[in-house]
């Protein structure tokens, strides 16, 4: 398969953003075996519980779950396995001071393909309080109701 220009998004975390203030995005490659893309590719993965380490100065991302490839047979790989991420050794400086302030991590946020590479947006997340988590429900209520009575309103104009 040729590299042609591809991109979308495969996968999001929506729960990253109910759960944590996000800040700070980065896109970083993704290193995956043939038979992970494949399966990234169908969709059969999930980032909900991932988050990112720093060890020895390499990063990897964590608990990140694909599905083993059906037609892959002996090339699959352990599902749950680390998978590292690249970063140059600047952005894995200022990714590691930014972590170690209290109370701060790292968690991926998307998932997409870049001219047939799989690519991972980063962010630094600061975990909410249940009053933030209950303001953020509030902000999207009011928002989908306002959006509800725009497009009513809309309707009916002559």
């Amino acid at each position: 398969m040729s590299r042609r220009k591809q991109s979308g998004v495969l996968l999001e975390n929506r729960r990253a953003h109910f759960e944590y203030f996000l800040s700070d995005f980065m896109t970083a490659g993704l290193v995956l075996t043939g038979t992970e893309i494949k399966s990234l590719r169908r969709g059969d993965a999930n980032i909900s519980d991932a988050y990112i380490l720093i060890q020895h100065g390499e990063v990897y991302v964590t608990n990140m779950h694909i599905a083993p490839y059906k037609e892959g047979n002996i090339f699959n790989v352990d599902h749950l396995r680390d998978r590292k991420l690249l970063l140059n050794k600047q952005e894995i400086r200022k990714l590691a001071a930014k972590i170690k302030l209290d109370g701060h991590t790292c968690v991926p946020t998307k998932v997409f393909l870049s001219h047939g590479y799989a690519k991972m947006e980063i962010a630094i997340a600061k975990g909410k309080q249940l009053h933030d988590k209950r303001a953020t429900i509030k902000e999207k209520d009011l928002k989908r109701e306002f959006d509800k009575n725009a497009r009513t309103s809309k309707d009916f104009d002559i």
